[in-house]
């Protein structure tokens, strides 16, 4: 198996979520692992824009930045992951994880952005409980 089929059957069938959306912010590419934790459907999901997953108040600040990154070509957000809260089919919201790649033509425009997303809520709110915790523990012995 050539290296472009298998790295095509890892994003399609990840755990994580796999997103790639054009320079609008246009879903293009939506794997199995972004159908389950987000619950849309790629054919649901695809041709729609970011908002889809996007918390409704977060939604002014995330496209600020997105338009910055478009005319900019820079991002803070790359290597180190960033933590955001995200929406579900259903309404709910979830604690999220996520790099980015951006895509650019041969002239350094940039064409798209691909994120890796993981559903850390899990871990978010365990962390959540512990440093909750902690404040409890200090204010006792204090």
């Amino acid at each position: 198996m050539n290296q472009e089929k298998i790295a095509a059957r890892i994003i399609a069938d990840t755990l994580d979520a796999v997103i790639y959306c054009d320079r609008s912010g246009d879903i293009q590419l939506w794997n199995a692992g972004a159908e389950r934790i987000f619950g849309w459907t790629a054919a649901e999901a695809v041709g729609r824009n970011l908002d889809l997953i996007i918390p409704e108040k977060h939604r002014a600040v995330h496209w600020q930045g997105w338009e910055r990154v478009m005319e900019t070509g820079e991002t803070r957000y790359g290597a180190t992951p960033l933590a955001v809260p995200g929406l579900h089919k259903d309404g709910s919201t979830m604690s999220l994880e996520f790099t980015i790649t951006m895509l650019t033509d041969p002239t350094g425009r940039i064409e798209g952005i691909a994120a890796i997303l993981r559903d850390v809520s899990v871990r978010w709110q365990r962390e959540k409980e512990l440093r909750a915790r902690v404040r409890d523990l200090e204010s006792r012995n204090s």
